[in-house]
């Protein structure tokens, strides 16, 4: 029977906000990253969108007893697909990975109403530049569209909750990219 694992290309990479067991690097053939907004949630967030000439880096983690609750719930605003055929690893046994994703038709494109928030950001890019380092991450923003998209400077007051303190290196160098991209950053009222 093979064990069960996830996927994380967004948060879930970033170690310090979970506690699920054995994660490792990985690739996922065949998806890329986009920010996008749903009526589930108030603010923009990242999802994982087909494509067939991308692959994306990540992180695969065990769910213990085939127990998908607590993911679930974390990522509620997702659908939970399988993904085992699609992922890249270095782990010797049977596995069965899942990716989560918004379906296709039910997300949006983020606006000033629905903004990403910077402290979900910072969350990412500090989960990628510990397990990837600077190169990674900055695959990271290479294969991720909507940097376009309006960036609410929530770090004073962190709205994301599972928000983490980064070093003064990650906070500049998220702002470097950010400012390379030409990212429009919104201040909070």
């Amino acid at each position: 029977m093979a064990d069960p694992y996830f996927f994380g290309y967004g948060s879930l990479v970033n170690l310090s906000t979970h506690d699920f067991p054995d994660p490792h690097p990985a690739r996922l053939k065949g998806w890329r990253r986009a920010w996008r907004h749903t009526d589930l949630r108030p603010v923009a967030f990242l999802t994982a969108i087909p494509d067939p000439d991308c692959e994306i880096e990540g992180m695969i983690a065990h769910v213990p007893k085939d127990d998908w609750a607590a993911l679930d719930e974390r990522e509620w605003a997702y659908d939970r697909v399988p993904a085992t055929q699609a992922v890249t690893h270095l782990l010797t046994h049977d596995v069965e990975i899942a990716v989560y994703a918004v379906p296709h038709g039910c997300h949006t494109e983020p606006s000033n109403r629905h903004p990403l928030l910077l402290s979900y950001i910072d969350v990412v890019v500090q989960g990628y530049l510990r397990a990837f380092g600077e190169d990674g991450a900055d695959r990271f923003f290479a294969t991720t569209d909507g940097w376009d998209a309006p960036i609410l400077n929530d770090r004073a007051e962190p709205r994301y909750p599972r928000h983490q303190q980064l070093k003064l290196a990650e906070t500049a160098f998220v702002d470097d990219r950010l400012n390379r991209l030409s990212a429009p950053i919104i201040q909070t009222a």
